[in-house]
This record gives C-alpha cells, sequence and structure tokens, in this order.
C-alpha cells in the first residue's frame, strides 16, 4: 500500500500514487484494451490505497457568470487536485493535450495525468500536465 490514511497528499504525492498504480494495472493487463476497462482498474487500484476518486467527474463550463452542461467529463478528478485522462489509442496526439489543458482550465486544478494504457512501456505514455494558473 503507497497512500497512507485520509493525509492531505500534494499533487506530486498523488501524481507518484497514480503513475505506481497506472503500472500495476498496466502490468497486470498489457496494452490493447478499452480505455474504460484501464479506467475502472485504476479507479479501483487508487480507492484501495484510499485516495477519493471521482470518475466521469462533470466539469462545467463557466462563461461569464453562466454555468453550461457542456458534457465535459473528466476520466478521474483524485483527492479534487488531480485529473487523470485515460487513453488506449496508438500514439498521444496534440489534441489530447489541449484535452487535458482545458480541463485544468476549467477545473481550477493544478495538474494532470494523461496515461495511455496502450503503449508496450507505460512511461512512453504517461505525461504530465502543469496549469501555470
Amino acid at each position: 500500500m503507497i497512500a497512507q490514511g485520509t493525509q492531505d497528499y500534494t499533487e506530486n504525492e498523488l501524481s507518484k500514487i497514480v503513475l505506481l498504480s497506472a503500472i500495476n494495472v498496466h502490468r497486470n493487463l498489457g496494452p490493447g484494451l478499452l480505455e474504460s476497462a484501464y479506467q475502472k482498474c485504476l479507479s479501483y487500484e487508487l480507492s484501495k490505497e484510499g485516495l477519493n476518486v471521482e470518475s466521469e467527474k462533470p466539469l462545467p463550463l463557466v462563461y461569464e457568470d453562466v454555468h453550461l452542461e457542456a458534457g465535459y467529463r473528466v476520466d478521474l478528478l483524485i483527492n479534487k487536485k488531480v485529473i487523470v485522462e485515460v487513453k488506449s489509442v496508438d500514439t498521444l496526439g496534440d489534441i489530447h493535450l489541449a484535452q487535458v489543458i482545458t480541463y485544468l482550465k476549467l477545473s481550477g486544478c493544478k495538474l494532470g495525468l494523461l496515461i495511455n494504457f496502450n503503449s508496450v512501456l507505460l512511461k512512453d505514455g504517461f505525461r504530465r500536465v502543469v496549469n501555470n494558473l
């Protein structure tokens, strides 16, 4: 077990826990499955670590004083601090990075993790994205 109790983790500490948990999921499942399978397994692993995991968290778009439900959903929101976007694609593209940047801006979170489980080595499919508020 990595996480202990209900400690208030920093974004960097959460990032490490997410990465280690993602490696565990990838090691057990390998590449080639649907995003939803990896997302559910990663959510399960992070919950086992005692983290607060919200799956498919709706993210409203705020324009001036209007809150719009535009259909944005964060794959995983960890401890209300870190956004995790799960992919299972041949290669990560600029559009995937743009998606995480948008989610960071809309949520006010500082750190997003983009994880492509369709990589032979998970380290090749892992990107940290920082929101420089």
